[in-house]
């Protein structure tokens, strides 16, 4: 029977900049209930604390709404679409998002979070210290969270990841029928970031979950970038 368990990591605490993510997350999940961690688990880590630890944070005017306007300006590479205050944008990571990712929420009042300048760096940094200090070798996802196209709702998706797998392609493998498939592409990485969400929530302070069950043949280095749609694929564009 394949099954797969998830949990938030309490005791985290506030998260702020120069904190090393790695040592924190490694004490908070070195025994009960937290830990200890097993091979093969994969930590999902919000990028809100990732943002605060490498410290892209902004002042911004409190008492403006829209101040942050600028900054989403200044972080995109692209403006894709505009509808009143909404803004939907490309960022340098390649990513197609409202706002450029800059966040107001969870962060203190006169400033706002930006994306990791490289989240998969972000990551790493977290897998090996975890490795160093625990002795386990676990995959690390850092997610955020996303509005769809044609969907409505947010749902959370990996922006970093370190030691599994982006995306796991099926084509060319047999369904259950035995038929060829020709197009399957699953987002592992993205499933497993929503499914993590679940266990931490919006806003009860927890921000790193621990994901186990997950099949082995899925970690291996990778890179957010799998799960970015080249240009020349997109029809929308």
């Amino acid at each position: 029977m394949n099954r797969m368990t998830a949990w938030g990591v309490d005791g985290i605490g506030e998260i702020r900049p120069g904190d090393q993510l790695g040592d924190i997350i490694a004490d908070a999940c070195a025994a009960p209930p937290n830990g200890p961690l097993e091979n093969g688990d994969v930590l999902v880590v919000t990028q809100k604390i990732v943002s605060k630890a490498e410290g892209r944070l902004v002042e911004v005017n409190a008492d403006d709404p829209l101040s942050h306007k600028q900054l989403v300006e200044e972080e995109a590479t692209r403006i894709v679409r505009r509808r009143g205050d909404l803004i939907i944008t490309e960022t340098r990571h390649g990513f197609i998002c409202a706002n450029s990712g800059v966040d107001l929420s969870n962060v203190e009042r006169g400033y706002a979070a930006l994306l990791p300048l490289d989240s998969d760096r972000s990551a790493r940094r977290i897998r090996d210290i975890v490795k160093a200090r625990l002795g386990v070798s676990v995959g690390v996802i850092v997610s955020d969270t996303f509005g769809r196209p044609w969907r409505k709702g947010l749902t959370d998706v990996a922006i970093g990841v370190a030691g599994i797998a982006g995306v796991v392609d099926l084509r060319g493998t047999p369904d259950s029928l035995g038929r060829i498939m020709q197009v399957t592409e699953v987002a592992v990485a993205d499933e497993v970031a929503s499914a993590a969400e679940l266990v931490m929530g919006k806003s009860s302070g927890i921000p790193v979950a621990v994901v186990r069950g997950l099949d082995p043949e899925w970690f291996r280095e990778s890179a957010v970038q799998e799960l970015v749609r080249p240009p020349q694929e997109d029809l929308f564009r």
